[in-house]
């Protein structure tokens, strides 16, 4: 698989991109344009914000529920990829199995000293919602797509079909679209020039636990189970 991280001049063709982005995002709608959708995308992957030792927990919150924040010392409780560093600026809002915070609920939150993130484990997808935190900020994967299609509440990957038609070939993706599978959901922003390889934002593990903007392969996905599935309430 090929993967890399993109940002700016890759999705000049969808939004207006600025040195500062603004924070706010569209709120809840019936429908929502293509546009907004990757704008809102782009707006999580670009949010900068600055960790401090009370962002980071690696235990149990005071309901008992396990917390395990994506900083750098993650490897060090059995797990990779942690990412943020305390002290140091760090882009792209952390990902929180069962969040669904908007950029500046996040900000409010780590201001606050909250948990920046809580990744995704066996436990979690086990427990579903009663593995979520209540003391710690970020967003998932379907969370995520749930804030870019301006939805009122986080729809799950296995209630999103509830509300989307699945596209009869990959060749009708347009951006805003999403590829699905059982455990995870990626907004679509384009095709690479090859057509072998797209262009994504996702909360999710890979390349580390953030909303992030990457290019990945089709055959890739096709391995994995992803199918490409379109939102009623999105318009061009």
């Amino acid at each position: 698989m090929f993967r890399r991280l993109f940002f700016c001049p890759a999705l000049l063709f969808f939004c207006q991109c600025s040195s500062t982005p603004d924070l706010s995002i569209p709120s809840p709608s019936m429908t929502v344009r293509r546009a907004d959708a990757i704008s809102t995308a782009y707006t999580y992957s670009r949010l900068e914000w600055t960790p401090r030792e009370q962002n980071r927990k690696h235990g149990r919150d005071s309901n008992g529920i396990l917390v395990h924040t994506p900083d750098t010392t993650l490897s060090d409780h059995g797990f990779s990829n942690g990412w943020w560093k305390i002290g140091q600026v760090s882009r792209g809002m952390a990902y929180q199995w069962g969040g669904f915070d908007t950029p500046e609920e996040f900000l409010t939150s780590v201001a606050k000293g909250e948990a920046a993130g809580d990744i995704s484990t066996a436990l979690k997808r086990k427990l579903g919602d009663d593995g979520t935190s209540k003391e710690a900020c970020g967003i998932d994967c379907s969370g995520f797509v749930s804030r870019c299609w301006r939805l009122s509440r986080p729809y799950s990957t296995k209630e999103l079909p509830s509300i989307c038609d699945r596209l009869g070939s990959w060749d009708e993706l347009k951006p805003g679209d999403i590829l699905l599978n059982d455990r995870h959901v990626l907004l679509f922003a384009k095709w690479a020039k090859s057509g072998a390889s797209m262009y994504i934002y996702e909360a999710g593990p890979l390349p580390v636990w953030r909303v992030n903007a990457a290019e990945i392969q089709k055959d890739y996905l096709l391995e994995r189970g992803y199918q490409p599935w379109r939102y009623r309430g999105i318009r061009d």
